[in-house]
């Protein structure tokens, strides 16, 4: 049973090396990988913190929207807490 989510990832973009696009797809990649279907990529761009927030004072945030199995999600914040430019991640259901 596949179900629709919306995923808000916050990317740590400070010691980033190449592009932020091209970490945006490598993230979709991961998402798929763990059997996500992604149909659509919104990059919000960079935002400041109200607060610093472990030591950033910005980030670089995604909307990600995307069809998978229940589990889907657990496994996915699994893999992305490995990630260090991953800095925060939160996921809903949608109708």
């Amino acid at each position: 049973m596949s179900r629709k989510y919306q995923g808000l990832i916050v990317l740590n973009t400070k010691s980033l090396e190449g592009s932020v696009d091209d970490l945006v797809t490598a993230i979709a990649k991961e998402l798929e990988a763990e059997g996500a279907k992604v149909e659509k990529t919104n990059s919000l761009g960079r935002r400041q913190f109200a607060y610093n927030s472990r030591h950033l004072e910005a980030g670089h945030y995604v909307k990600y929207t995307f069809q998978g199995a229940p589990d889907t999600i657990t496994k996915i914040q699994d893999r992305l807490r490995l990630n260090g430019y991953v800095h925060l991640q939160h996921y809903q259901r949608i109708a």
